[in-house]
């Protein structure tokens, strides 16, 4: 006899409509077995017992299915996860940089005219200055007080004959949040992908992987990845518009990625032996001959990664050795430092250029050094939010590490890495006064208090640098500073009679301090007035919103921009417009946002 099939109801995913279910089923197919539906009965029971059960299952199979998808994903980790499947690369920590003045007494020379050459020193790399806050910079160049370009004053003078004694000399150079450290790490016997763990919560980059014998590893962005671009101080073309630094290519055999997550830093290596190594790598790309070996014929004009280093175990791991790893720390979780806070010399190498010189002499010169920073030190941003990242890892899925539309220039500028610091916000438009395909970039940065500030010339440097080399070759690309409209937010509410008035005009100006915290501004975005009628609606105790009023708010510490409210708001007064240069913000959360309740 066949097996009679029971009809079972599957669209039943909650706690009612799988009761309802199961009850419907009883009746129909067990009328004399089952018949006690009250409410209070042992079968009532478990009917509900089974449909707590099924609810809860099929919430948290809703669950594990939205959290696989990059769009649902609600878990800041699971962002993480699915973002770094689309190339997108999360960096924990930002290094801040910026320009730093230095200033030295140096005693006069013997003709009484200028300073004494030989006591003019070179500030070497490596010095260690900071701020009374504890946060840590290192001189990250040589900075050489006997430039002619550097400024001399009389310091100190004969009080007598009026003569100069010692001169001050100005020098500036590029300083970087953060100090090195090393640890060393013993490697044993080989082992395929090898992994490297830095406890340390603090690392923002590795500066140099060096082993026991002497081999340099590299960082690559992907362990496919086998030629690196060295940057190479330009010392050859002194033009005012050379750039800075060069590229050079250079084939390593030996290399790593860096990844971070759950406050370590992981090292991981390939999986090939130095007896993979067929060949010793090569340096220089340029010097690769392809083997034809008489060939009277070209099979492809493809270039072979494989001919650089005659691997394909994507890199050499290393074995029975020892690893020295050098990288650096932030001292601080806020590494960005405001205008003139730079005043502590931490340790100092200076060099002189004659070696038999008085001692005395020179402890007055070294003990003389000053450090001060004319412009704010930035480059270190609060952590990208959930929404952030979703946007940006399906921005640099689509960019593939080019740059030929407006948003695949955002996702690389997001992606440069940490050593070179960030920008809090960019945006990037078509230069209406260009024929060419000049584009407008436009970049603002956080202080130490997450306020936003300009971007320094530093970061606009290293922003250059990185863009160049993913930017079509015929376009050209102008960085240039984001305005900053400081806006403050008035509204007018009206209560339920049953509430207390003073406590819903608290909980409504806490509904839109967190709108506005929850959804921060883009360069160029409106703002949705609507929105905020909405949140407030949406408050306890509020029965209707009268006005929602928006200012510009120009003295005192805020903006100098004065933003016309009036000309920017749409014909209904529903939307406010900006230029795709400005960005508006709220500078101070707990004053600029204002009510009045009747």
């Amino acid at each position: 006899m066949p097996k009679k099939v029971t009809p079972i109801k599957y669209t039943a995913r909650d706690f009612e409509s799988i009761k309802t279910a199961i009850i419907d089923h009883a009746k129909r197919y067990f009328p004399d077995t089952y018949q006690d539906f009250n409410e209070a009965s042992f079968g009532s029971l478990m009917v509900d017992s089974v449909s707590y059960v099924g609810d809860v299952l099929s919430f948290y199979l809703d669950y594990q299915i939205n959290e696989t998808f990059i769009d649902s994903a609600i878990e800041y980790s699971n962002v993480l996860k699915l973002a770094k499947q689309l190339g997108y690369k999360y960096q924990r920590n930002f290094t801040s940089s910026g320009t730093a003045a230095f200033f030295i007494k140096v005693p006069r020379g013997s003709t009484g005219v200028g300073p004494d050459t030989d006591y003019i020193p070179t500030l070497k790399k490596g010095t260690k200055v900071g701020t009374s806050g504890g946060v840590t910079f290192t001189l990250n160049e040589d900075v050489d007080f006997s430039v002619t370009t550097n400024r001399i004053v009389v310091a100190t003078v004969d009080a007598t004959t009026g003569e100069a004694l010692t001169y001050a000399i100005r020098a500036y150079g590029e300083v970087i949040s953060g100090y090195g450290t090393t640890e060393e790490f013993v490697v044993g016997p080989f082992e395929p992908l090898k992994n490297i763990i830095i406890d340390n919560p603090d690392v923002t980059e590795i500066v140099q992987v060096i082993d026991s014998e002497g081999h340099e590893y590299f960082e690559v962005d992907y362990l496919s990845q086998d030629v690196i671009y060295e940057q190479v101080r330009n010392r050859t073309d002194t033009a005012v518009s050379a750039p800075k630094y060069s590229l050079r290519p250079r084939a390593v055999a030996r290399r790593f990625v860096m990844e971070q997550q759950n406050f370590r830093t992981i090292i991981q290596f390939g999986y090939g032996s130095d007896s993979t190594l067929k060949n010793k790598p090569l340096s220089d790309v340029s010097k690769v001959v392809l083997k034809k070996h008489g060939r009277d014929y070209v099979q492809t004009a493809n270039f072979d990664p494989s001919n650089l280093v005659e691997t394909d175990k994507l890199g050499i791991a290393p074995s029975n050795t020892t690893l020295s790893v050098t990288y650096r720390v932030n001292s601080r979780d806020s590494v960005n430092a405001t205008a003139n806070s730079l005043k502590i010399i931490n340790s100092a190498i200076l060099e002189f250029p004659v070696a038999d010189l008085n001692a005395n002499t020179k402890q007055t010169v070294f003990s003389s050094l000053e450090v001060n920073n004319e412009e704010p030190i930035i480059g270190d941003v609060s952590l990208p939010t959930a929404d952030e990242v979703r946007r940006r890892a399906i921005d640099a899925y689509a960019a593939q590490n080019r740059a030929v539309t407006k948003q695949d220039y955002a996702a690389l500028i997001y992606k440069m890495p940490g050593k070179f610091g960030a920008v809090k916000r960019c945006s990037v438009a078509q230069d209406p006064d260009s024929v060419k395909r000049n584009l407008n970039i436009y970049v603002i940065s956080e202080d130490v208090n997450g306020l936003l500030v300009t971007t320094n010339s530093t970061i606009k440097e290293n922003l250059k640098f990185w863009i160049n080399q993913h930017k079509m070759i015929n376009d050209t690309v102008d960085i240039l500073d984001a305005k900053i409209a400081n806006i403050g937010i008035e509204y007018v509410i009206d209560s339920l009679p049953d509430y207390n008035r003073f406590e819903v005009l608290e909980a409504a100006k806490s509904v839109i301090q967190g709108y506005i915290t929850r959804i921060p501004f883009e360069i160029g975005e409106p703002l949705l007035i609507t929105d905020l009628y909405k949140e407030l609606l949406k408050t306890e105790g509020v029965r209707s919103v009268k006005d929602v009023k928006i200012v510009n708010k120009v003295l005192g510490n805020y903006s100098s921009l004065e933003f016309d409210i009036g000309d920017s708001l749409s014909p209904d007064a529903t939307v406010l417009f900006v230029p795709e240069n400005v960005i508006l913000e709220v500078k101070y959360i707990n004053t600029d946002i204002r009510g009045t309740i009747k």
